[in-house]
């Protein structure tokens, strides 16, 4: 920021732990994608590559290089995965991965039809050479998760080596944790909470009155995944409560520190 007459929340820097922003990469150009970092690097930690993007993606070492020079870390969607997985052929999709560059991948049965243990199977697999990003939901409205599901997939998860969980919602944000309107559904989200705990619970949400209700709801260092790249600077105004939806964050810095401006 150039100037600090304001008094707002103080978020981590990076590397960070929690406060992550997660983006969907779902075929930028390398020119955007190389504009919107030039700009707002800072505010990115996770770049992960959409579906099976990557695979049909002919300037992926040009992205990924750029992200490695901007800190950012390269995830593989976990679709890919699956559907390698599916085939039989998931050391192969492990083994391209790590060529390519990738130090992350979401483990997800999103899509195929895998158990919880083949699940942890997998996860187990590839936490060898990459950080685990799990996905917990599935992509289908029709198919649905109990919270005592969520619960216990993402117990399982964290054991077999996640290091973060993502909570599904995809780039709509109508599935998973949301309702077919893009509602949060509470009690999915605080079964995810129980599991693993704010830090390491990754909320996929695509939408801003998502990414408001969840800063409102759990702070300013939540989680947010499945961010679009132009939206890094407009969800950091909403962190720092520089948006009329979040405003009481900055407020509540305010009133606590007792000045008013």
């Amino acid at each position: 920021m150039l100037d600090n007459f304001l008094s707002l929340p103080v978020l981590p820097e990076k590397p960070r732990s929690t406060g992550l922003t997660h983006v969907l990469d779902k075929g930028i150009t390398l020119g955007s994608m190389e504009s919107h970092l030039a700009s707002y690097a800072e505010f990115a930690d996770v770049w992960k590559f959409g579906w099976g993007t990557a695979y049909v993606e002919k300037l992926l070492p040009s992205k990924i290089g750029l992200l490695r020079e901007h800190g950012i870390t390269a995830c593989l969607g976990g679709t890919l995965l699956e559907i390698a997985w599916s085939q039989g052929r998931a050391s192969e999709c492990l083994d391209w991965a790590e060529r390519a560059g990738f130090t992350a991948i979401e483990v997800s049965r999103g899509v195929a039809d895998m158990s919880m243990e083949e699940k942890w199977e997998l996860i187990r697999t590839s936490a060898q050479s990459f950080r685990v990003f799990a996905e917990t939901g599935y992509k289908s409205a029709e198919r649905l998760l109990t919270p005592t599901q969520w619960h216990s997939e993402i117990m399982g998860d964290l054991v077999a080596g996640a290091e973060y969980i993502v909570a599904e919602g995809r780039e709509s944000g109508t599935v998973g944790l949301y309702d077919s309107h893009g509602m949060p559904q509470t009690e999915v989200i605080d079964a995810a909470l129980l599991a693993a705990g704010l830090d390491r619970v990754l909320f996929e949400a695509p939408r801003k009155d998502q990414q408001a209700w969840f800063i409102n709801t759990h702070g300013p260092e939540v989680n947010l995944g499945n961010v679009a790249p132009e939206d890094l600077l407009p969800l950091q105004t909403l962190r720092l409560g520089l948006r009329a939806d979040t405003a009481l964050v900055a407020l509540s810095v305010t009133l606590s520190s007792g000045v008013r401006r």
